[in-house]
């Protein structure tokens, strides 16, 4: 499991270290260690550009501050390996040690002024690597002044450099950019981005992972994201974030035992489907059935109904009640017409049921303000964005994308729910502050129908996985979080399934269910 930290909690970490960090003690111990994992990772990825290192061209932007230092001490390594290395000292100071090791090593300094933006620009933007450190974890909002006209010159190239690409033109290569601890401008606890920002093929980071860089928009700036230990691993607190990676769930999904039967293995209830959307309640059933599940019940519409038999004859039908139905958890929400007040009403039922319940899409504005922890909501950011009004937050779609975090938080905080946001990042928070971020998907499973997939693979996780409490304290997840968990879990499978089914290419929500079953008999 990935653990990510706010840079506050990595500061704190770090603090008995940094008295002396321009000394000779176990503070410059510490900036040799992320100088030294800086360099590593910037020959590494020029190898496998399959560039030569000797002579290669090296841009430091760096700032005045500690994350400068890194810069410039990393730089010092590689033009001790024969780098032409340069730096910009975008803040006319710079870190004194790293500054004055850099020119022992021979590489060039120049002060970014407001008259030499476009030389520097076209310097950096010609180089083979550029390091961006300048901000650190602990800037507060983003780049100014003249750094920021050397970061809007550097984009604006870079896409005169993609349009020429495109047709042809002159076509050249884009530096490597390594961002030193966090992108400039990416907040590194709530991955907010302030622009200008330069995106990153890759981001180095140290000590730990950031929350910053594993959430949305700070995530569409981090490239690959590479952690570097320095020895600060042991003082850190439980973490701001988590992700789970291939052995979480290989530990935690459920395997059948041998005496097994369909009950045993969970029974999911699903309210779904209208006239306008009967589709939604098929692909939420089939999703479910790939995931697992012992039986699925549906309940809706008779006409709806029909169509569920005919592509899915092992789900059993019915018109009843919440009340009158035998399950273990309940999925509400896909495809519902907000005009159909049974189906709606039923979404209310099984929410209030004290049942495990994913509640999606049309339940989302049918269910009463405060929920649950067992209750999940799994809106998009406008949906999400219409919930916080509904709760007297003053917030649109653009400024939830912008903090997807805090926005999720916040969700979490009213409703008293678990709330997963569903998007390139999907975010999934606990109303008891636990949060878990999962990022395996591709763009092509934004497509109609990805989402009624994405619940019933977690309704069916919830009808097999929401009593086994001791499944998850065994793995260190705090038994009251055991939703969110799930929730994660089944966006990871999700996100697995459509990188299958796509191939690098366009895919249905169909195709991501069947793919479903793959990734669970795999993992």
């Amino acid at each position: 499991m990935i653990s990510a930290y706010t840079g506050t909690q990595v500061r704190e970490a770090e603090k008995p270290y940094l008295d002396d960090v321009r000394g000779s003690g176990a503070g410059a111990v510490l900036m040799q260690r992320a100088a030294y994992g800086l360099a590593n990772a910037v020959v590494s990825g020029l190898r496998r550009r399959g560039q030569r290192l000797y002579g290669a061209r090296v841009a430091v932007l760096a700032g005045k501050g500690n994350n400068g230092g890194d810069g410039l001490f990393a730089g010092a390594l590689l033009a001790r390996r024969g780098m032409r290395t340069t730096a910009v000292l975008t803040a006319g100071a710079a870190h004194d040690a790293g500054l004055a090791a850099f020119r022992k090593a021979g590489g060039q300094a120049t002060v970014l002024t407001g008259d030499n933006v476009a030389e520097l620009a076209a310097l950096a933007g010609g180089a083979d690597v550029v390091i961006d450190a300048v901000l650190g974890t602990g800037a507060e909002g983003g780049l100014r002044g003249h750094a920021a006209a050397l970061v809007e010159a550097l984009n604006r190239e870079a896409r005169n450099r993609e349009a020429r690409n495109r047709v042809g033109q002159h076509p050249a290569r884009a530096a490597l950019v390594v961002a030193c601890d966090v992108p400039s401008g990416v907040d590194a606890d709530t991955g907010e981005a302030h622009a200008p920002v330069l995106a990153a093929d890759l981001t180095v980071t140290f000590g730990a992972a950031k929350a910053g860089l594993l959430t949305d928009p700070g995530a569409d700036f981090a490239g690959s994201i590479r952690v570097i230990p320095i020895g600060i691993e042991e003082g850190l607190p439980w973490p701001a974030l988590r992700r789970f990676e291939t052995e979480d769930l290989s530990a935690l999904l459920p395997r059948p035992q041998r005496r097994a039967h369909k009950y045993t293995r969970g029974v999911l209830g699903v309210v779904a489907g209208s006239a306008a959307y009967p589709g939604a309640a098929v692909l939420a059933c089939k999703g479910a059935l790939a995931a697992g599940v012992g039986m699925v019940r549906y309940l809706g519409p008779p006409e709806v109904a029909d169509l569920v038999r005919q592509s899915c004859p092992e789900v059993v039908c019915g018109a009843g009640t919440v009340a009158d139905a035998h399950v273990q958890a309940w999925l509400v929400g896909p495809g519902l017409d907000d005009s159909d007040e049974v189906q709606l009403q039923r979404a209310r039922d099984a929410a209030d049921s004290g049942l495990p319940t994913v509640a999606d899409a049309g339940a989302l504005p049918a269910l009463p303000d405060v929920l649950a922890p067992q209750v999940i909501l799994t809106p998009h950011a406008g949906e999400l964005a219409a919930l916080l009004q509904r709760l007297g937050v003053d917030v649109d779609r653009a400024a939830v994308e912008g903090s997807t975090l805090s926005a999720a938080r916040r969700a979490a905080s009213l409703t008293e729910a678990t709330v997963l946001l569903k998007g390139a990042t999907t975010l999934v928070a606990s109303p008891f502050q636990d949060f878990y971020s999962q990022a395996e998907g591709t763009a092509w499973i934004a497509t109609a129908g990805s989402g009624d997939v994405l619940a019933g693979i977690m309704g069916a996780l919830l009808a097999q996985l929401g009593a086994d409490v001791g499944r998850f304290g065994e793995r260190g997840i705090d038994p009251d979080e055991r939703w969110a968990a799930i929730a994660a879990m089944a966006a990871s499978v999700h996100g697995r399934a459509g990188v299958l089914a796509s191939g690098g290419g366009p895919v249905t929500a169909s195709g991501i269910a069947e793919a479903a079953r793959e990734v669970l008999r795999n993992v």
